[in-house]
């Protein structure tokens, strides 16, 4: 018998979900456990880089002080594009583990807010069911 449960692995985009207006009201957030990509502009609306020292500052030396201080995990020099730590779990920094909710929604970065227009299957995205917490019947 097939189990109902559908298995997704964000890694595996032909086990994505063709979205539809809606669908994140249910969501666990799994497309928040993907690596988030930044640019300077995102970073500055975030309020982890200063408008000041993002016009004064070369990126390179931004990403120095971001990574010593754990907020960003790798730089593209090439491309200028920064990528967010995430949790030890591998959740977003920005995803509260208990709602499964965006804490910086309005500032989130344009990749976020893009999403699943664009990414590794436009139109789809990783979709999962919240599971609900058991009855303390």
């Amino acid at each position: 018998m097939r189990s109902s449960i559908h298995i997704v692995d964000v890694d595996r985009t032909e086990t994505w979900t063709r979205y539809r207006k809606g669908l994140c009201d249910s969501c666990a957030a799994n497309c928040c456990t993907m690596p988030v990509e930044a640019r300077l502009a995102d970073l500055v609306r975030l309020g982890l880089v200063d408008a000041f020292e993002a016009e004064h500052e070369a990126p390179k030396h931004i990403a120095k002080r971001l990574a010593k201080a754990g907020v960003i995990e790798h730089f593209s020099f090439k491309h200028e594009i920064f990528q967010l730590a995430r949790r030890a779990g591998g959740d977003c920094q920005f995803l509260d583990a208990q709602s499964r909710r965006c804490t910086v929604y309005e500032r989130r970065p344009d990749i976020c807010r893009k999403h699943p227009q664009v990414g590794p299957r436009p139109g789809h995205c990783p979709y999962g069911a919240r599971r609900e917490p058991a009855s303390r019947d």
